[in-house]
């Protein structure tokens, strides 16, 4: 019998601090070549939205997502993102456990805003922003407060901000320029229209930019990209599919201009290197991030009445 983590059953097995520590643990096993992460598969459906296939293996486990992103659904009152992690057993290939992709993705996008301002962020950066209030924005928020950051949230949607910042315990701000204007400032849209232009940042700031995880989507100018110090989740995934691929296209940076957030955690790259640097981070979503939280889950399945399935 192979147990099923409904969406509640995620968020109540893997807290948002687990959920840090988890994929920070994660970025290191990767970078160290013992995970491993075959290319993820877009299979587009636009302009409505695409499907992807994401696979990883990694602590005697095997992992497929298989998720949607339609950022139109919302107006329908369905969900942007919907579908469904498989994890099975390296040594066997038998199912382990089948999660909402929903759920997993949220809560590991939220842990890697927060894991990448938390190493990135100067030292003494107290105030962070969240821009975009959908269901990720809202993960990145709860990561941020559980690292201890004075935490306010902005949105388009001024309604839906507001309910977001009090569900939190969070701040809502006036307006977007104060959003930016944080230490620590975490963009989680749509992608389809930049967040941060040309001279955005201010020295010393950071920015854990989320959203631009697909072909077309973009929160950062190429031009600020190309004036500040720049890192991504993975270089292979970030400059074909995230904001960092607009700017590998024009010519504005290549490979050695961007350094991975696993190197840097695992003390073979440098990371923020004064007060006033600034620094970004490019994350397009990686199944290693997945099966990290996917594994966290699992561990808690004996204390969860979770329906099960004989697959």
């Amino acid at each position: 019998m192979v147990p099923f983590f409904r969406a509640a059953d995620v968020e109540a097995a893997v807290s948002p601090e687990r959920a840090i520590e988890a994929v920070r643990d994660a970025f290191v096993a990767y970078a160290r070549g013992e995970w491993s992460m075959p290319p993820k598969v877009y299979v587009p459906a636009y302009p409505a939205g695409d499907f992807r296939a994401m696979p990883a293996l990694g602590a005697g486990h095997a992992l497929l997502k298989w998720v949607t992103s339609f950022p139109g659904n919302p107006a329908q009152g369905l969900p942007t993102v919907t579908g469904v992690v498989f994890l099975s057993d390296a040594s066997t290939g038998m199912p382990r456990a089948l999660l909402a992709a929903g759920a997993v993705t949220a809560l590991r996008t939220g842990a890697a805003a927060a894991l990448a301002a938390e190493t990135l962020g100067r030292e003494g950066a107290k105030t962070a922003a969240v821009v975009g209030a959908g269901v990720n924005g809202r993960a990145a928020a709860r990561a941020l407060l559980a690292i201890g950051r004075d935490v306010m949230l902005w949105d388009v949607d001024d309604e839906r901000g507001r309910a977001a910042a009090d569900e939190l315990g969070a701040r809502f701000a006036a307006g977007r320029d104060e959003a930016l204007a944080a230490d620590l400032v975490a963009t989680v849209t749509p992608g389809r229209e930049i967040v941060l232009a040309e001279g955005a940042l201010r020295p010393g700031q950071h920015a854990s930019l989320m959203g631009a995880d697909g072909p077309g989507k973009a929160e950062i100018a190429v031009a600020e990209l190309a004036r500040v110090r720049v890192f991504c989740d993975d270089w292979e995934q970030a400059s074909h599919n995230g904001d960092l691929a607009h700017a590998v296209e024009a010519g504005a940076l290549g490979r050695d201009d961007v350094t991975e957030l696993g190197a840097v955690l695992m003390g073979d790259a440098e990371g923020r290197r004064s007060d006033d640097e600034v620094t970004v981070f490019d994350s397009t979503g990686l199944a290693i991030q997945d099966l990290a939280i996917a594994l966290a889950a699992l561990e808690r399945a004996d204390e969860l009445d979770l329906p099960m399935f004989d697959l």
